[in-house]
């Protein structure tokens, strides 16, 4: 192995070591809030927890473009460094917080290790070729495992911390550790990695001339849709699983760190495939994926009683017999179907598709007169979809997977068609993506509201998913149709100049 391709590791190393402690850092909020009014320490309402929730999210995201420019001009290794030690100082103060704007402020600062990502972006991508670059974006990406190791750890953190509740104050203790952390990745990824940066003479109204190009908004959409719906469903999982499935808090979090660390990850899955199969071809698998399993998942939990297939009589007459099983009339028998005593509870085994029952009820008695034509028995029909548990985790499963593989696409494409700008584009991409993760829950939340049905959050993601599907494929062949002529032109040339040489 090359000095420079060790070198390049090792930058790709402590990148994706303290984008890791920085997504960590950004998500402990996620779990401090939760435990905080859990254990009646604040009384904060939904409203209150949800903003404090989002705040680092937001901040995060918007920042992540003045920080990728910033590395274009100066270097991730001293942007990196510095970075991380400004958010340990709120990180930090989260310790002294006492009333909810002191918790606001301090959110709003540490939110800037969730700017780490568009930093990482650039500075990993001008360290490889552009054969590996996917390669190592899908593995920088990897750090997201961060936001799984929060959801998981800090819960258990927080009880040894407070000695299983009985020292409540002891979660002053949680940001410190936070805040060490951030500075003793600063310090060791200062040490290990080596300044690099893009060579260009351009002023800032050139920096930002890319985010001109509607390529870049189309990325944008897709990482808003990937990266976005990632952030938004680890947060969100929580709560389907305590209302869908009746789950406790502790097994809830953890299905949801699951869907988090199958997505980070199937990351560098798809930058590795981008790098093989290029990233069109891993998107279009991507988002056709997603938008299958998310349909599968949009399936709501049902028992619905409906009016079904009723009977009606053939010819006129008087009703002679009524049983379980038949109705009579005259000498013509009209079969019933008995009714299905089966609530929810007494249905048993694993139900992949809906399940449905008719019955019939009669209408008449004996000794009625009847008339061709009438309606004998009214049918009613049961429609039962459990909505199995672990039938819904597998779909999600796979879901992750299609949606980590995007991710690694996604950035396969940045550095493709803006490779001295890589900064600047992937900072507005991750601006997008992040304002997927703050907006989502939200959106989420309302769709609730609104209708009234928890899948309605898989909705919402079919039809971006959907969006992103027809915008991609209807650019691309209009790239084909423009490229046909050139194509011809290159044959015709190479045709007539006597070489025999193959258009290109």
């Amino acid at each position: 192995m090359s000095d420079d391709q060790h070198r390049a590791n090792t930058i790709l190393a402590m990148n994706t070591a303290a984008f890791a402690v920085c997504f960590a850092a950004w998500m402990m909020y996620g779990v401090l809030v939760a435990f905080l009014v859990d254990k009646g320490v604040y009384g904060w309402d939904k409203g209150q927890m949800g903003l404090l929730i989002g705040i680092p999210v937001l901040t995060g995201s918007l920042t992540r473009l003045p920080l990728g420019i910033l590395t274009d001009r100066y270097g991730g290794r001293i942007v990196f460094t510095l970075l991380m030690l400004a958010a340990a100082v709120p990180t930090y103060l989260v310790s002294y917080a006492s009333t909810y704007s002191h918790f606001l402020l301090a959110g709003l600062g540490f939110g800037l290790t969730g700017a780490s990502f568009a930093v990482g972006v650039a500075y990993t991508s001008i360290w490889f070729k552009k054969e590996r670059q996917g390669t190592a974006l899908g593995i920088f990406g990897m750090g997201n495992l961060g936001t799984a190791l929060t959801s998981m750890g800090a819960p258990s953190i927080l009880l040894v911390l407070t000695d299983g509740g009985a020292n409540l104050d002891g979660w002053r203790t949680l940001p410190k550790l936070y805040a060490a952390a951030l500075v003793v990745t600063a310090i060791l990824f200062f040490l290990f990695t080596s300044t690099k940066k893009v060579e260009q003479g351009q002023n800032l109204v050139q920096r930002l001339a890319p985010l001109k190009n509607i390529r870049v908004w189309r990325f944008g959409l897709y990482y808003f849709l990937l990266f976005g719906g990632f952030v938004a469903l680890s947060q969100w999982l929580i709560l389907y699983y305590l209302n869908v499935y009746s789950m406790s808090l502790t097994t809830a979090g953890l299905m949801a760190a699951v869907f988090g660390l199958t997505a980070s990850v199937a990351r560098p899955f798809g930058g590795w495939l981008s790098d093989r199969w290029g990233p069109r071809k891993l998107m279009y698998i991507s988002l056709c994926s997603c938008i299958i399993l998310f349909v599968l998942l949009s399936m709501p939990r049902m028992d619905v009683y409906s009016p079904g297939e009723g009977i009606i009589a053939y010819r006129s007459g008087t009703v002679t017999a009524i049983s379980a099983d038949e109705i009579v009339v005259e000498n013509q028998r009209y079969a019933l179907r008995p009714p299905k005593e089966k609530s929810i509870e007494k249905y048993e085994g694993i139900f992949v598709f809906p399940t449905n029952y008719l019955w019939h009820e009669p209408v008449f008695r004996v000794g009625d007169e009847v008339k061709r034509g009438q309606l004998l028995a009214r049918g009613t029909t049961h429609i039962y979809f459990q909505a199995n548990v672990w039938i819904f985790t597998g779909f999600l499963f796979f879901a992750a997977i299609a949606m980590g593989l995007g991710m690694g696409a996604v950035f396969k494409h940045i550095p493709n068609y803006f490779p001295t700008e890589v900064g600047v584009v992937g900072g507005i991409v991750g601006v997008l993506g992040g304002l997927g993760g703050f907006f989502g829950p939200l959106i989420f939340g309302y769709l609730l509201q609104f209708t009234g049905i928890w899948t309605s959050n898989w909705m919402f993601l079919v039809l971006v998913a959907l969006v992103s599907l027809v915008w991609m494929h209807l650019v691309i062949q209009r790239m084909m149709r423009q490229a046909e002529p050139v194509l011809v032109r290159q044959i015709e040339a190479a045709s007539t100049s006597g070489g025999g040489e193959r258009a290109p």
